[in-house]
């Protein structure tokens, strides 16, 4: 027997995400990723404000779906052999419409499971394993056995034991970090000083997934005219100013 709690209408990340697609009426195959990945990130939030577990699936489509959503924002689409753009999200609509597609049986199975439950199986088990005890000479087998057979088990469970061992096991961590959190550092920064450089954001914690989100800030706050990216000599560093700092200094000139 095994005990098994689901939330309310949600059993997986993508029945989640079908969820938000339905509601808001969206079109499967031209997603707004930035609107789904919010909603998608604040429900993983409320679970974490109830205390429960999130499950990995849940992480691991909250990061493609992060993934898909910077490389929308970046300014170089990838091209396929033929030369055509490939559209980031075509994968996971990929995905949602196979789900999509075994959900629709999802309700076919449920009935039949609980008609089955309701049939009483045939025979008794009692009887059965008497039967089958009976049927089978255990002393003869018993009698079989020797050393050599007693070790080569002895070896099999041992290699089972120490390949159980060796299985690799993965552990999701979740980082403290949002984009909409590094924003509001990066716009803080930007009230104290008029321009701040690249490296110098950078400099405010160097850890490389914090250096990903502060990108990632950036490369939105940028597509959405927020800030100005300034691009200096070489490629090792660039500026950021706040929009109001390039309006005063065209009324100034």
């Amino acid at each position: 027997m095994s005990f098994e709690i689901k939330l309310p209408l949600f059993e997986g990340p993508f029945d989640l995400l079908l969820f938000f697609i339905e509601r808001d009426e969206l079109d499967i195959y031209d997603i707004p990723i930035a609107k789904i990945t919010h909603d998608f990130l604040d429900y993983i939030h409320q679970l974490e404000k109830l205390n429960i577990e999130v499950a990995g699936e849940f992480m691991v489509v909250a990061a493609t779906l992060m993934r898909i959503k910077s490389k929308m924002l970046l300014p170089r689409p990838e091209l396929d052999e033929k030369g055509n753009e490939i559209d980031p999200r075509e994968e996971l609509v990929k995905h949602l419409l196979e789900y999509k597609k075994y959900k629709s049986v999802i309700d076919e199975f449920a009935r039949l499971e609980d008609e089955r439950l309701k049939k009483e199986a045939r025979g008794n088990l009692q009887q059965e394993l008497q039967k089958l005890a009976a049927s089978n000479n255990v002393e003869a087998e018993l009698q079989g056995l020797d050393l050599y057979k007693l070790l080569r088990v002895y070896e099999q469970v041992m290699e089972r034991f120490r390949l159980e061992n060796k299985r690799i096991s993965h552990t999701i961590e979740q980082y403290p970090f949002t984009i909409e959190g590094q924003k509001q550092m990066i716009q803080q920064l930007l009230q104290k000083q008029r321009r701040v450089s690249f490296v110098e954001i950078i400099k405010t914690n160097p850890r490389r997934i914090a250096v990903i989100f502060n990108f990632l800030a950036i490369l939105e706050m940028a597509h959405y005219g927020e800030v100005r990216l300034i691009i200096g000599e070489g490629a090792n560093n660039f500026w950021l100013e706040t929009a109001a700092a390039k309006e005063t200094e065209e009324v100034s000139t």
